[in-house]
């Protein structure tokens, strides 16, 4: 059982419904705090507060529409009273749409608008809400989830790899703008992080990203839930501004580490 870093503390977790986010919500209540179990999905909400019980509390959202995400800030303080810590999560994940996604001669406008009004908009409204009641109680920490698309370019998905470089530059002059309220934002940015049905879904992805990941397995949602839940605890006091890679070391190597190491003799 972890230690209780965070007892007494209250965080919202957007997109808590996912894979990241649910991880992280359960691990976050397993440390000491309140959760604000924020989705899209009541059902994925539901059944994630559900399970940690009593000290989390499910919250319908859009992060698309900034009264919504007004309501869930407010919620969460009428309830608990206050906010120490904002997981910005939630993102447009939906296989179908990022399909769509591709180059920028052929993304079409309305996909661009609606990446960077969910992705990158959602997070900055969450912020704008949240930053007032941190500084009421003497502080907080914001923790923005990234991708490793905002650190390399990639084949497809220009918008989405855009939106992550932006949350990338808020997160840095959130952490420059707010330090001296005691309020520390940093990114964390994971490779792919998967399931066992998801790696049944698509298996030649999988197999394409276990030959360029130095560890040997997968990355896994309670990989991302650890790393975030050190950020806000006070073991992670003097991090601030900082993008973290939790990808197994993918983007850690020379492009042509995936052939030496099928065919050292190269």
């Amino acid at each position: 059982m972890p230690v209780e870093r965070l007892d007494g503390r209250v965080a919202i977790v957007t997109g808590g419904g996912g894979r990241i986010g649910a991880a992280t919500a359960r691990r976050l209540a397993s440390e000491g705090a309140k959760v604000i179990v924020a989705d899209r999905s009541r059902e994925a909400a539901e059944s994630v507060a559900r399970d940690i019980g009593d000290c989390a509390l499910p919250f319908i959202f859009d992060a698309g529409e900034p009264e919504s995400i007004r309501a869930m800030v407010e919620t969460t303080v009428q309830r608990f009273g206050r906010i120490d810590i904002l997981h910005n999560n939630a993102a447009l994940l939906d296989v179908d749409f990022l399909n769509s996604d591709t180059d920028v001669v052929n993304i079409s406008l309305p996909a661009w608008d609606k990446t960077m009004e969910v992705n990158v908009r959602g997070y900055v409204v969450a912020c704008k809400h949240a930053i007032p009641h941190m500084r009421a109680v003497g502080g907080g920490v914001i923790i923005n989830t990234s991708s490793n698309a905002a650190l390399a370019g990639d084949s497809a998905r220009i918008a989405y790899g855009a939106s992550k470089a932006a949350i990338n530059a808020l997160t840095r002059h959130i952490a420059t703008q707010h330090g001296r309220e005691n309020i520390r934002c940093n990114a964390v940015s994971p490779g792919l992080i998967t399931d066992p049905e998801l790696e049944a879904r698509f298996p030649d992805l999988h197999a394409v990203s276990a030959r360029h990941t130095p560890l040997p397995r997968y990355g896994r949602g309670e990989d991302m839930a650890a790393l975030v839940a050190f950020l806000a605890s006070d073991d992670g006091s003097f991090i601030t501004g900082q993008v973290i890679c939790c990808d197994g070391g993918m983007l850690a190597h020379q492009p042509t580490y995936a052939d030496i190491i099928e065919n050292p003799s190269l």
